[in-house]
């Protein structure tokens, strides 16, 4: 994999003045001002920001082309029905900056495509039908698009970098707050999707799995790589098998050892052992061995959630530790590995391990719990947070990423 150089300070501020000069930094209050950056090749690429509007009962919104008035979708009388408005927004020529204007939202993504505008779709509800990586009928599928979350509420904006469904074109974040304070987080450089996929081959050459089938192809070259739980989607048998020996050595050594789920929370330290087959966790109660898809997903077999708070958040923290491949290292999790440990095995999320390597201060959302962070240890998640957000930045491309 590619080493990159360390976060370069001189070169966050100069894309904080380059925003600064080309975006109004205050909005009006209630709404926050998002500049939005090309940082492709290409002068054909175009952004929506989409999610649920906050001070209106949470109905779903979408910012129309201008980039500041809010379009509200009906439901309609039937399914796949076309949006009424334009809300495809030009972002310009390589080296553009366009700033739009977003109320209180949650569950708000920032969309980007290349070349070609994306389709968005409402059925009944109304319910906005975004585009999909693993529907080969979505008008989609063959446009390379990407995006970014983030919610901004009464107490935060919160936004990262999320490859949990798929990696495409890079994406990079910085936060200005009101008291010009800047987190930034990289992305990946503008070869980062190619990078990822000859990760992915190489792989699949050591170990002959199908982390080369996670690669999408048009027209010759790599669109995307999806992650394994979405490839699992077309091809339920992909991974067969594969974690299957690491499931079994974690079995055996808790069968001895007991293990330490630290909480990081009211509930201290959940302890247990393997018994009768099933790991007992005290008062998050009994998870019997998953499958590849459960680790994979962070969401089925005994990673579901459910009402028990305590086991709610064991989950997260069990299944971080199954996808870095750290049970076999110590007993305490996630106190008692460190980043450098993480992917070490030869079983382990190989997808996340690339895509980790590949972004240019390691950080990103490569599974759906790759926030767990030891008490005091590095952020992987490639999220930005601030109480009071003045200015957010997202550029849209790699082609002048920095650290």
């Amino acid at each position: 994999m590619t080493d990159h150089a360390a976060p370069d300070a001189q070169a966050v501020a100069q894309t904080v003045a380059a925003a600064r000069s080309a975006a109004t930094l205050d909005a009006p209050p209630g709404s926050l001002n998002i500049a939005l950056k090309n940082h492709t090749t290409s002068n054909t690429v175009f952004a929506y920001v989409t999610g649920l509007a906050l001070n209106n009962n949470n109905a779903p919104v979408l910012l129309q082309s201008d980039g500041k008035t809010l379009y509200y979708p009906q439901s309609p009388p039937s399914t796949c029905t076309p949006l009424s408005v334009n809300c495809a927004i030009p972002l310009g020529a390589p080296g553009s900056t366009v700033t739009v204007t977003i109320p209180k939202i949650a569950g708000g993504r920032i969309w980007f495509s290349i070349d070609e505008p994306l389709t968005f779709l409402v059925n009944p509800g109304p319910a906005l039908v975004e585009p999909s990586v693993t529907s080969f009928s979505d008008p989609n599928i063959n446009i390379a698009w990407a995006f970014c979350e983030f919610t901004y509420n009464n107490a935060q904006l919160f936004a990262n970098i999320s490859y949990v469904d798929f990696v495409s074109i890079p994406i990079a974040l910085t936060l200005i707050s009101t008291s010009d304070g800047t987190q930034h987080v990289a992305g990946m450089p503008a070869d980062g999707l190619a990078t990822v996929c000859d990760g992915l081959r190489k792989q699949a050459a050591i170990d002959h799995q199908p982390w080369d089938q996670l690669i999408y192809n048009h027209n010759g070259h790599p669109l995307r790589a999806l992650s394994p739980n979405n490839l699992l989607v077309s091809n339920p048998n992909a991974f067969s098998g594969y974690w299957e020996p690491y499931i079994q050595q974690v079995w055996s050594r808790f069968s001895c050892n007991e293990m330490r789920i630290n909480t990081q929370a009211a509930f201290g330290s959940i302890c247990g052992k393997v018994k009768n087959g099933a790991l007992e966790l005290s008062a998050a109660g009994s998870f019997p061995q998953p499958s590849g898809a459960d680790i994979f997903s962070c969401s089925t077999g005994p990673f579901a959630t459910g009402n028990s708070t305590e086991r709610n958040v064991v989950i997260p923290r069990l299944a971080a530790a199954f996808n870095r491949s750290t049970l076999l290292l110590c007993d305490e999790h996630p106190n008692g590995a460190h980043k450098g440990q993480y992917y070490n095995e030869s079983i382990t999320n190989h997808y996340s391990r690339v895509i980790h390597e590949v972004n240019v201060d390691s950080r990103g959302y490569a599974f759906p719990y790759d926030d767990v962070t030891p008490d005091g240890g590095h952020d992987q998640c490639g999220a930005v947070m601030d109480g009071s957000p003045r200015l957010f930045i997202v550029a849209f491309g790699g082609a002048s990423v920095h650290g």
